[in-house]
């Protein structure tokens, strides 16, 4: 995939995201959304970050399983049961991103939903991406 991230300077400099990305590829792959869920189906963590990480360790592993990789990442939307919290561990967030992630931001949006189908779970990660 080639992607080309846009962030025009008439809007707010972007943190942790990109405001547009052009893709272009063969392969469109859509990745369903994860949360925290561990093999046996049990949600993991007590802590929005923890549960994050694991969340998008699952979307990152589906990917993979496409062969694809963090760069090909179009679109993520975050989905959270609480947006302020989630501002408050934003830089704590940011960090996990970028471990397991790097800094090729794809477009993000985050959502603030009443709950997830887990109701121990507190963020959800989902996406698509554009491989070669």
């Amino acid at each position: 995939m080639t992607a080309e991230r846009l962030n025009p300077p008439e809007l707010s400099p972007p943190t942790g995201f990109s405001h547009a990305v052009v893709a272009s590829g063969s392969r469109l792959v859509f990745l369903a959304g994860q949360t925290a869920l561990d093999t046996d189906g049990k949600v993991v963590g007590d802590t929005l970050p923890e549960q994050f990480e694991r969340a998008l360790a699952g979307l990152l592993t589906a990917l993979r399983a496409a062969g694809g990789t963090p760069a090909d990442l179009g679109r993520v939307t975050v989905y959270t049961t609480d947006v302020a919290a989630y501002r408050t561990h934003a830089a704590e967030l940011g960090g996990i991103w970028r471990r397991l992630a790097g800094r090729d931001y794809p477009a993000m949006a985050v959502v603030e939903v009443v709950r997830l189908w887990d109701e121990q779970a507190r963020v959800e990660l989902d996406g698509f991406a554009v491989l070669p």
